[in-house]
């Protein structure tokens, strides 16, 4: 079995989340420690990552109800740049401005926020950002979205969501993909020297926030 160390590491103390077929999902301890929670529960999380990778791949038909949590990791500069996010499934639904309403603030994923880490501070746009954690919300348009970094990792959703907590505010222009992700997909892109980005890829949407590291 591959090492859960390897393929989750800890980055959020008692908040990330395993889904399971009825929706409802049990808040865990840090997965960095592996006697926090049970076999049954470690082989659950791997599983669930390799299924949603599978099914982006077209290996298989999606029938999980529930959302992978998952993450992607990668270097820009030299901050290692870390994103920890629920991966629903499409299954069917229309997503934009279905499933995921527009002009509305959304978690960026599913269950508990969307939380990325940078190991060292990084330029978004104009704005510095300190090395830490935080939430990633956005608000998706038909033509354009609001892409957000905010101080407030630790919370369910956006219920708690507070604009004033908010460190970026970027807005950007939606991408038409050519083939259909099915299970939404984070991934670290890097560019050129240290130039890269966030992207988020979900039905035939690709979004990304640039990123420069030092």
């Amino acid at each position: 079995m591959m090492n859960l160390k390897t393929l989750i590491p800890s980055i959020i103390t008692g908040a990330l989340l395993v889904s399971c077929n009825t929706e409802k999902s049990v808040q865990t301890q840090d997965l960095d420690n592996v006697e926090g929670i049970s076999q049954l529960e470690q082989e659950h999380i791997l599983e669930k990552t390799e299924y949603a990778d599978s099914i982006n791949a077209g290996l298989k038909e999606d029938t999980f109800k529930g959302s992978a949590r998952r993450e992607a990791k990668g270097s820009i500069g030299d901050a290692e740049v870390t994103i920890n996010y629920g991966s629903p499934g499409k299954r069917g639904r229309v997503i934009w401005n279905g499933l995921v309403s527009y002009d509305q603030v959304w978690v960026s994923g599913s269950h508990w926020a969307t939380a990325v880490d940078f190991s060292e501070d990084v330029m978004i746009g104009d704005t510095e950002v300190a090395a830490g954690m935080y939430g990633l919300f956005t608000i998706p348009g038909r033509e354009e979205w609001i892409l957000i970094l905010n101080k407030n990792y630790d919370q369910h959703l956006a219920d708690d969501y507070d604009e004033s907590d908010d460190v970026v505010r970027l807005t950007v222009g939606p991408e038409e993909l050519e083939e259909e992700v099915q299970r939404l997909t984070y991934k670290v892109e890097v560019e050129s020297g240290n130039h890269g980005a966030i992207s988020l890829m979900w039905d035939k949407v690709k979004v990304s926030m640039p990123v420069r590291g030092k």
